[in-house]
């Protein structure tokens, strides 16, 4: 079983990365084999809209998205993370998601796969929900089964989605913390490794 996690932040390594770790670390713990891939390392262009997939599962461009796409087609699960941008993905996910237009325009060629969706944003409930929404639909148009994880105990969250926000001082000012330190997103995130893994399973 292979859980493949890609990350659609500007920024390696940080919190969208961290977030993303969690959930593989879940998912590696309860049998999976994981990798976590960096769009920022990658040399993706943009869709040019040629619509030559229209035809066939094939692209026109060839750059780095040939491996990743060989990774998704391997995969039993994709995790799919991005800060949130302006109630958003960041642009390069968006890029990410518009090259995989040939995997669905004459086929779903992840269909029946697993996904899961992570996000990061400064405040809470400044576009983090509309985020996830995005790669909602993104899973759902390529026909693939969405994870959406939700830890034993009282509802905390509606989704894995870290913030920044660490409340406000005495005077009202915006008191910040890391990504890292959001114990509930961080909670849902390893859950999310672990439904994928039980869904996977199921599905064998």
């Amino acid at each position: 079983m292979r859980i493949l996690a890609i990350n659609g932040s500007h920024r390696p390594g940080k919190g969208t990365a961290a977030l993303l770790q969690a959930a593989l670390d879940a998912a590696q713990g309860a049998g999976a084999e994981t990798e976590l891939v960096e769009l920022a390392r990658l040399d993706i262009g943009y869709c040019i809209g040629c619509n030559a997939c229209l035809a066939k599962p094939a692209c026109t461009l060839s750059d780095d998205m040939d491996g990743l796409v060989a990774k998704m087609k391997a995969a039993d699960g994709i995790i799919v993370g991005s800060p949130d941008y302006f109630a958003n993905v960041s642009a390069r996910t968006k890029t990410f998601i518009d090259r995989t237009r040939p995997l669905h325009m004459v086929a779903n060629a992840l269909k029946g796969k697993a996904g899961g969706a992570v996000t990061t944003s400064g405040l809470v409930d400044c576009g983090a929900e509309e985020t996830l929404g995005v790669l909602d639909r993104f899973f759902a148009t390529h026909e693939m089964l969405v994870v959406h994880p939700r830890p034993k105990g009282p509802v905390k969250a509606n989704g894995t989605a870290a913030s920044q926000f660490a409340g406000l001082d005495e005077e009202g000012r915006i008191r910040w913390r890391r990504v890292q330190d959001d114990a509930t997103a961080f909670a849902y995130a390893r859950q999310l490794g672990e439904d994928m893994v039980e869904l996977l399973k199921r599905l064998g």
